[in-house]
């Protein structure tokens, strides 16, 4: 018989499984240092928010210099902050902080998708996003209003409104809204 690991190897948060599920996964998303990174690492992927120029590898040496916490801090950083890294030369600071600028301007499907919520993939998204028209219709709707969206069932429906409903989530959303 095997005996999975109950406790985060990173943070030592007790691990998740959902019922059916195979994973094992830390739920400590605000503290544990690969649970941020690898959120953020999502957020800037070409699929989600593409910011260009911006690699994971970067992601890990922000974080690591306290300059990169959440994904709203990618919109904080400007060119000073950036510059003193390693590997980072004025043209390339330059084109990073550029194309962090420019990925303000991602229609909102990837914007849904780049936040992550658990079941909200690529497809869901854009559904989600040519039915409700923006996030804050969406934040807004009833689980019923969700579950009439084509293709969208209880689990997707069920996530959304979990993760709308944590207050760290809406704060976050509302710094991203406050950026632009």
């Amino acid at each position: 018989k095997i005996k999975f690991i109950s406790h985060c190897p990173e943070c030592n948060a007790e691990l998740h499984r959902e019922n059916g599920e195979a994973q094992h996964y830390c739920k400590n998303q605000r503290y544990c240092p690969p649970q941020i990174i690898g959120k953020i690492q999502h957020f800037i992927s070409r699929k989600a928010m593409d910011i260009q120029g911006l690699g994971s590898e970067t992601v890990v040496l922000l974080n690591e210099n306290g300059l990169l916490n959440n994904i709203a801090d990618l919109y904080e950083l400007r060119l000073e902050d950036v510059m003193p890294l390693e590997r980072m030369a004025e043209k390339s600071a330059q084109n990073l902080v550029s194309a962090i600028y420019k990925s303000k301007s991602q229609p909102f499907h990837k914007v849904l998708f780049s936040l992550g919520i658990r079941h909200v993939g690529e497809t869901v998204s854009k559904k989600l996003s040519d039915h409700f028209g923006s996030l804050e219709n969406l934040i807004s709707a009833s689980y019923e209003e969700i579950l009439n969206v084509d293709e969208i069932g209880d689990k997707i429906a069920l996530s959304l409104k979990n993760y709308f409903q944590d207050e760290s989530n809406l704060k976050l959303l509302d710094e991203l809204k406050h950026i632009g």
